[in-house]
């Protein structure tokens, strides 16, 4: 069995997949410190520069890696980049973060070979897509597997010292909305 280090996961998701979340840190149990927002943490009633600084600062500050749960939603989502653009980053604050993307059994594209970029985050888009990348993909465990995915954690930790992240794409200013390339939308 391969040893590895006990990562502080930041684990981004839209939260109509939070059963998954609470799963892949259940499972993980002891393997991980979560690092993740959980509801009622942020006062969604400040202003955005504030609650992306809280964001910033109180989660994804000290966390090693970035887990991206990818539903059938997640792409839409301005919390989710964010998320991602301050993994990203790297400051005298928040060191950068390694990338992974889980594609759950309710995304389209889970269990087929290619996964389409436009059903994705775009910045995780722009991180994934060949050995080269920042950032890797891969489809939900089924049967699950721990060994597996402590694996994808620490291949992403190791990856973000040796590769630089693509993060000069404009943040979301709100949730995206419209057809999306299976002709579904919100």
């Amino acid at each position: 069995m391969v040893k590895t280090k006990r990562h502080k996961i930041f684990v981004s998701y839209h939260h109509e997949d939070h059963g998954y979340k609470e799963y892949f840190c259940q499972k993980l149990g002891t393997d991980i410190v979560d690092k993740s927002i959980a509801d009622g943490d942020i006062d969604t009633n400040l202003k955005t520069d504030t609650i992306r600084q809280k964001i910033r600062d109180k989660f994804i500050a000290d966390a090693t890696v970035t887990v991206v749960l990818l539903g059938k939603r997640t792409w839409q989502r301005k919390h989710v980049d964010w998320e991602i653009r301050s993994s990203l980053r790297d400051t005298e604050k928040n060191a950068r973060c390694g990338l992974i993307g889980i594609l759950l059994p309710s995304h389209f594209d889970f269990g087929i070979e290619t996964y389409r970029p436009n059903l994705i985050p775009p910045r995780l888009a722009d991180n994934c897509g060949s050995d080269r990348s920042f950032g890797s993909i891969y489809d939900w465990p089924e049967p699950w597997s721990t060994i597996t995915v402590r694996q994808w954690i620490q291949n992403a930790f190791e990856r973000r010292l040796r590769i630089l992240p693509i993060n000069s794409r404009t943040q979301f200013a709100r949730n995206r909305t419209g057809p999306c390339a299976t002709g579904w939308s919100d």
